[in-house]
């Protein structure tokens, strides 16, 4: 699978992402979100891009409807992954239009995107 939570700890949820992502897993990953929601309330999100290959043509990419019923709930989101997906992948996760932030960091900046998620 390419998108999983792969741990829920202190309010931050990991999310794991390899591979080619498609909508479908993307889908799934976000309705196991909603139910962490649902039971821990508001969240911070981790998300580890580890061997991303991007996002796989096609699909419903323009279905917003988890951010518009979870942005509320959602306290920040840090992204570490490959320097070369950086700019698409803020861009897919919409940085700057959502109302939490979100960074990315690289995976040498693991801790220092560990310590941003844990700050208030």
């Amino acid at each position: 699978m390419a998108a999983e939570i792969s741990k829920v700890e202190g309010g931050v949820v990991t999310l794991r992402v390899s591979g080619r992502l498609t909508q479908g897993e993307l889908a799934a990953v976000q309705a196991e979100a909603a139910g962490v929601i649902a039971t821990a309330g508001r969240i911070r999100i981790l998300v580890l891009a580890q061997d991303f290959a991007g996002w796989e043509k096609g699909g419903a990419w323009s279905d917003f409807s988890f951010q518009t019923a979870h942005d509320g709930d959602i306290e920040r989101m840090a992204i570490v992954g490959d320097e070369q997906w950086r700019d698409l992948t803020l861009l897919f996760t919409s940085q700057g239009l959502r109302p939490f932030p979100i960074e990315y960091f690289t995976p040498l900046r693991l801790a220092e995107a560990k310590a941003w998620l844990a700050a208030s």
